[in-house]
Protein backbone atom coordinates (compact mmCIF):
# COMPACT_ATOMS: atom_id res chain seq x y z
CA UNK A 1 0.00 0.00 0.00
CA UNK A 2 1.49 2.99 -1.02
CA UNK A 3 1.21 6.45 1.28
CA UNK A 4 -1.29 9.12 -0.47
CA UNK A 5 0.11 12.59 -0.46
CA UNK A 6 -2.74 13.00 1.99
CA UNK A 7 -1.44 10.69 4.79
CA UNK A 8 1.87 11.94 4.20
CA UNK A 9 0.75 15.78 5.10
CA UNK A 10 -1.59 14.22 8.15
CA UNK A 11 1.71 12.35 9.53
CA UNK A 12 4.11 15.23 8.63
CA UNK A 13 1.39 17.32 11.21
CA UNK A 14 1.24 14.87 13.78
CA UNK A 15 -2.04 14.03 13.17
CA UNK A 16 -1.54 10.37 12.70
CA UNK A 17 1.07 7.92 14.59
CA UNK A 18 4.46 7.20 13.39
CA UNK A 19 4.08 3.57 14.13
CA UNK A 20 1.42 3.30 11.38
CA UNK A 21 4.14 3.65 8.71
CA UNK A 22 5.73 0.71 10.16
CA UNK A 23 2.60 -1.08 10.71
CA UNK A 24 1.12 -0.96 7.47
CA UNK A 25 -0.98 1.96 8.41
CA UNK A 26 -2.62 -0.59 10.80
CA UNK A 27 -5.33 0.81 14.01
CA UNK A 28 -5.94 -1.60 16.52
CA UNK A 29 -9.59 -0.77 18.54
CA UNK A 30 -10.02 -2.98 21.59
CA UNK A 31 -13.68 -4.48 22.72
CA UNK A 32 -15.74 -4.02 25.48
CA UNK A 33 -17.43 -7.11 25.44
CA UNK A 34 -17.52 -8.65 28.92
CA UNK A 35 -15.73 -5.73 30.38
CA UNK A 36 -16.13 -5.40 34.11
CA UNK A 37 -13.47 -2.46 34.90
CA UNK A 38 -14.63 0.41 35.30
CA UNK A 39 -14.73 2.88 32.06
CA UNK A 40 -11.82 4.56 33.22
CA UNK A 41 -9.67 1.94 34.56
CA UNK A 42 -10.72 0.01 31.28
CA UNK A 43 -9.37 2.45 28.51
CA UNK A 44 -6.23 2.72 30.62
CA UNK A 45 -5.56 -0.90 30.07
CA UNK A 46 -6.51 0.08 26.24
CA UNK A 47 -4.24 2.41 26.07
CA UNK A 48 -1.56 0.84 27.74
CA UNK A 49 -1.50 -2.15 25.79
CA UNK A 50 -0.98 -0.23 22.38
CA UNK A 51 -4.35 0.13 21.21
CA UNK A 52 -5.94 3.15 19.14
CA UNK A 53 -9.34 2.88 20.37
CA UNK A 54 -12.46 1.16 21.52
CA UNK A 55 -15.42 -0.66 19.95
CA UNK A 56 -18.63 -0.19 21.71
CA UNK A 57 -22.18 0.03 21.67
CA UNK A 58 -23.52 3.52 22.70
CA UNK A 59 -23.72 3.74 26.19
CA UNK A 60 -27.66 4.04 27.44
CA UNK A 61 -27.75 6.67 29.76
CA UNK A 62 -26.18 10.10 29.79
CA UNK A 63 -23.83 9.81 32.46
CA UNK A 64 -22.45 6.82 31.14
CA UNK A 65 -22.30 9.05 28.06
CA UNK A 66 -20.60 11.51 29.65
CA UNK A 67 -18.02 9.43 31.07
CA UNK A 68 -17.09 7.41 28.14
CA UNK A 69 -16.45 10.80 26.38
CA UNK A 70 -14.42 11.93 28.75
CA UNK A 71 -12.22 9.63 28.81
CA UNK A 72 -11.33 8.59 25.52
CA UNK A 73 -10.53 12.58 25.65
CA UNK A 74 -8.31 11.95 28.22
CA UNK A 75 -6.76 9.01 27.09
CA UNK A 76 -6.41 10.18 23.35
CA UNK A 77 -8.39 7.36 22.06
CA UNK A 78 -10.69 7.00 18.97
CA UNK A 79 -14.05 5.11 18.73
CA UNK A 80 -16.00 3.19 16.36
CA UNK A 81 -19.36 2.70 17.43
CA UNK A 82 -21.57 -0.79 17.20
CA UNK A 83 -25.31 -0.23 16.09
CA UNK A 84 -27.70 -2.67 14.76
CA UNK A 85 -30.81 -3.88 14.02
CA UNK A 86 -33.91 -4.55 16.77
CA UNK A 87 -34.36 -8.27 15.82
CA UNK A 88 -37.22 -8.15 18.77
CA UNK A 89 -39.21 -5.58 16.81
CA UNK A 90 -41.36 -5.97 13.87
CA UNK A 91 -39.95 -4.67 10.65
CA UNK A 92 -41.21 -1.26 10.17
CA UNK A 93 -40.67 -0.34 14.22
CA UNK A 94 -37.55 -1.83 13.63
CA UNK A 95 -36.24 0.18 10.42
CA UNK A 96 -37.43 3.54 12.41
CA UNK A 97 -35.37 3.16 15.69
CA UNK A 98 -31.96 1.69 13.50
CA UNK A 99 -32.54 4.82 11.87
CA UNK A 100 -33.00 7.22 14.88
CA UNK A 101 -30.25 5.75 16.72
CA UNK A 102 -28.34 5.89 13.64
CA UNK A 103 -28.59 9.49 13.95
CA UNK A 104 -27.29 9.37 17.61
CA UNK A 105 -24.37 7.67 16.95
CA UNK A 106 -23.25 10.12 13.62
CA UNK A 107 -23.17 12.93 15.84
CA UNK A 108 -20.17 11.61 17.83
CA UNK A 109 -18.43 11.79 14.97
CA UNK A 110 -16.41 7.96 15.01
CA UNK A 111 -14.37 6.58 13.20
CA UNK A 112 -16.72 4.15 11.49
CA UNK A 113 -19.35 2.57 12.64
CA UNK A 114 -20.13 -0.98 12.56
CA UNK A 115 -24.01 -2.57 12.36
CA UNK A 116 -25.30 -5.95 13.17
CA UNK A 117 -27.73 -5.41 10.00
CA UNK A 118 -31.04 -6.84 9.13
CA UNK A 119 -32.37 -10.54 10.12
CA UNK A 120 -32.02 -13.80 8.70
CA UNK A 121 -35.25 -14.55 8.75
CA UNK A 122 -36.41 -11.59 6.50
CA UNK A 123 -36.61 -10.78 2.80
CA UNK A 124 -33.55 -9.05 0.78
CA UNK A 125 -35.76 -6.21 0.43
CA UNK A 126 -36.09 -5.96 4.08
CA UNK A 127 -32.73 -6.50 4.76
CA UNK A 128 -31.83 -3.83 1.99
CA UNK A 129 -33.80 -0.99 3.64
CA UNK A 130 -31.44 -0.89 6.57
CA UNK A 131 -28.61 -0.70 3.79
CA UNK A 132 -30.00 2.31 2.19
CA UNK A 133 -30.51 4.02 5.41
CA UNK A 134 -27.04 3.49 6.41
CA UNK A 135 -25.63 4.20 3.36
CA UNK A 136 -27.62 8.09 3.07
CA UNK A 137 -25.83 8.47 6.59
CA UNK A 138 -22.82 7.88 5.51
CA UNK A 139 -22.84 10.14 2.74
CA UNK A 140 -24.69 12.77 4.51
CA UNK A 141 -21.92 12.51 7.51
CA UNK A 142 -19.07 11.41 5.63
CA UNK A 143 -18.50 8.69 8.33
CA UNK A 144 -18.40 5.23 7.10
CA UNK A 145 -21.07 2.92 7.78
CA UNK A 146 -20.43 -0.70 7.29
CA UNK A 147 -22.36 -4.03 7.68
CA UNK A 148 -20.73 -7.01 9.84
CA UNK A 149 -21.18 -10.64 8.79
CA UNK A 150 -22.48 -11.98 11.31
CA UNK A 151 -24.73 -15.16 12.17
CA UNK A 152 -28.39 -13.94 12.17
CA UNK A 153 -28.27 -11.07 10.00
CA UNK A 154 -28.13 -11.02 6.28
CA UNK A 155 -25.05 -11.64 6.11
CA UNK A 156 -25.34 -14.83 7.95
CA UNK A 157 -23.73 -17.06 5.40
CA UNK A 158 -21.09 -16.19 3.03
CA UNK A 159 -23.42 -16.48 -0.37
CA UNK A 160 -26.16 -14.63 1.37
CA UNK A 161 -23.23 -11.99 1.40
CA UNK A 162 -22.32 -12.32 -1.91
CA UNK A 163 -25.60 -11.79 -2.88
CA UNK A 164 -26.48 -8.78 -1.17
CA UNK A 165 -23.44 -7.22 -2.79
CA UNK A 166 -24.28 -8.21 -5.91
CA UNK A 167 -27.86 -6.55 -5.33
CA UNK A 168 -25.90 -3.35 -3.68
CA UNK A 169 -22.41 -2.85 -5.27
CA UNK A 170 -21.86 -0.32 -2.77
CA UNK A 171 -22.01 -2.04 0.35
CA UNK A 172 -19.34 -1.88 2.35
CA UNK A 173 -18.27 -5.10 4.89
CA UNK A 174 -16.95 -5.26 8.49
CA UNK A 175 -15.45 -9.02 7.94
CA UNK A 176 -16.08 -11.43 11.12
CA UNK A 177 -15.02 -14.63 8.99
CA UNK A 178 -15.38 -16.26 12.22
CA UNK A 179 -19.57 -16.95 12.26
CA UNK A 180 -18.93 -18.15 8.81
CA UNK A 181 -16.31 -21.06 9.61
CA UNK A 182 -19.16 -22.31 11.88
CA UNK A 183 -22.28 -21.61 9.87
CA UNK A 184 -20.28 -24.07 6.55
CA UNK A 185 -18.39 -25.96 8.82
CA UNK A 186 -15.17 -25.34 7.80
CA UNK A 187 -12.18 -23.57 7.42
CA UNK A 188 -12.54 -21.12 4.58
CA UNK A 189 -9.60 -20.45 2.94
CA UNK A 190 -8.41 -17.09 1.33
CA UNK A 191 -8.72 -18.84 -2.39
CA UNK A 192 -12.26 -19.75 -1.69
CA UNK A 193 -14.06 -18.08 -5.18
CA UNK A 194 -17.22 -16.40 -2.72
CA UNK A 195 -15.25 -14.83 -0.46
CA UNK A 196 -12.95 -13.63 -3.19
CA UNK A 197 -16.14 -11.54 -4.13
CA UNK A 198 -16.35 -9.89 -0.61
CA UNK A 199 -12.59 -9.24 0.00
CA UNK A 200 -12.42 -5.71 -1.85
CA UNK A 201 -15.74 -4.88 0.20
CA UNK A 202 -14.02 -5.06 3.32
CA UNK A 203 -12.99 -1.82 5.09
CA UNK A 204 -13.13 -2.95 8.61
CA UNK A 205 -12.15 -6.72 10.45
CA UNK A 206 -13.01 -8.19 13.52
CA UNK A 207 -10.34 -10.28 14.47
CA UNK A 208 -11.54 -13.47 16.54
CA UNK A 209 -10.93 -17.04 15.28
CA UNK A 210 -13.43 -19.20 14.67
CA UNK A 211 -13.33 -23.09 13.61
CA UNK A 212 -15.59 -25.67 11.90
CA UNK A 213 -17.43 -26.24 15.16
CA UNK A 214 -17.77 -23.07 17.37
CA UNK A 215 -17.28 -19.25 16.51
CA UNK A 216 -14.17 -18.68 19.18
CA UNK A 217 -11.18 -20.84 19.64
CA UNK A 218 -10.69 -20.95 23.17
CA UNK A 219 -6.68 -19.53 23.21
CA UNK A 220 -5.28 -18.15 19.73
CA UNK A 221 -1.51 -19.12 21.31
CA UNK A 222 -2.33 -22.88 21.48
CA UNK A 223 -0.19 -24.99 19.15
CA UNK A 224 -3.48 -27.29 18.41
CA UNK A 225 -4.89 -23.89 16.81
CA UNK A 226 -2.04 -22.87 14.66
CA UNK A 227 -3.63 -23.83 11.35
CA UNK A 228 -6.93 -22.32 12.22
CA UNK A 229 -5.05 -19.01 13.33
CA UNK A 230 -2.84 -19.30 10.08
CA UNK A 231 -6.03 -19.62 7.94
CA UNK A 232 -7.33 -16.29 9.56
CA UNK A 233 -4.08 -14.49 9.21
CA UNK A 234 -3.76 -14.74 5.57
CA UNK A 235 -7.50 -13.75 5.31
CA UNK A 236 -7.19 -10.78 6.96
CA UNK A 237 -3.60 -9.68 5.35
CA UNK A 238 -4.47 -10.20 1.74
CA UNK A 239 -7.29 -8.08 2.16
CA UNK A 240 -5.22 -5.17 4.20
CA UNK A 241 -2.41 -5.26 1.40
CA UNK A 242 -5.27 -4.99 -1.38
CA UNK A 243 -7.39 -2.53 0.03
CA UNK A 244 -7.35 1.33 -1.34
CA UNK A 245 -8.18 2.57 2.73
CA UNK A 246 -5.38 5.00 3.77
CA UNK A 247 -5.82 3.59 7.65
CA UNK A 248 -7.24 0.18 7.86
CA UNK A 249 -9.34 -0.58 11.23
CA UNK A 250 -8.85 -3.85 12.67
CA UNK A 251 -10.79 -4.32 16.35
CA UNK A 252 -9.99 -7.76 18.53
CA UNK A 253 -12.61 -9.59 19.30
CA UNK A 254 -12.31 -12.81 21.27
CA UNK A 255 -15.24 -12.68 23.69
CA UNK A 256 -15.86 -13.82 27.07
CA UNK A 257 -18.06 -16.57 28.56
CA UNK A 258 -19.76 -18.41 26.84
CA UNK A 259 -17.78 -17.74 23.69
CA UNK A 260 -15.08 -18.37 25.68
CA UNK A 261 -14.89 -21.96 26.80
CA UNK A 262 -15.37 -22.62 31.02
CA UNK A 263 -14.95 -25.35 33.13
CA UNK A 264 -18.14 -27.12 34.10
CA UNK A 265 -19.65 -26.24 36.77
CA UNK A 266 -17.77 -23.24 37.70
CA UNK A 267 -17.96 -20.95 34.56
CA UNK A 268 -14.47 -20.37 35.09
CA UNK A 269 -12.51 -19.48 31.69
CA UNK A 270 -10.30 -21.85 30.95
CA UNK A 271 -8.34 -18.62 28.84
CA UNK A 272 -7.89 -14.79 29.64
CA UNK A 273 -9.92 -12.93 27.17
CA UNK A 274 -7.58 -9.76 26.96
CA UNK A 275 -4.67 -11.85 26.64
CA UNK A 276 -6.69 -13.75 23.28
CA UNK A 277 -7.10 -10.29 21.91
CA UNK A 278 -3.72 -8.61 22.50
CA UNK A 279 -1.79 -12.00 21.03
CA UNK A 280 -3.91 -11.68 18.16
CA UNK A 281 -3.15 -7.90 17.67
CA UNK A 282 0.74 -8.72 18.03
CA UNK A 283 0.13 -11.63 15.45
CA UNK A 284 -1.13 -9.20 13.21
CA UNK A 285 1.24 -6.58 13.48
CA UNK A 286 4.20 -8.94 12.70
CA UNK A 287 2.84 -9.70 9.54
CA UNK A 288 3.40 -6.32 8.84
CA UNK A 289 6.77 -5.88 10.78
CA UNK A 290 9.19 -5.51 7.45
CA UNK A 291 7.26 -3.52 5.29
Amino acid sequence: MRLTNKTILLLVLGLLPLTLLAQHQLMFFQTDWGNELPMDEFLAKVKSDGYDGIEVWMPGSDEARATLKEGLEKYQLKVIFLHGTNRGLPFEEALKSYEAGLKEIVSWKPVKVNNHTGNDFWTSEQNLAFIKVADAYSKESGIPIIHETHRGRFSYTLPAAVAMLEQFPDLKYTLDISHWMVVHERLISKNDPNLQKIMPAVHHIHARVGFAEGPQINNPAAPEWENAVKVHLDIWEEIIRNSNDEIFTITTEFGPPPYLPTIPFTNKPIADQWEANVYIMKAIQARFAHD
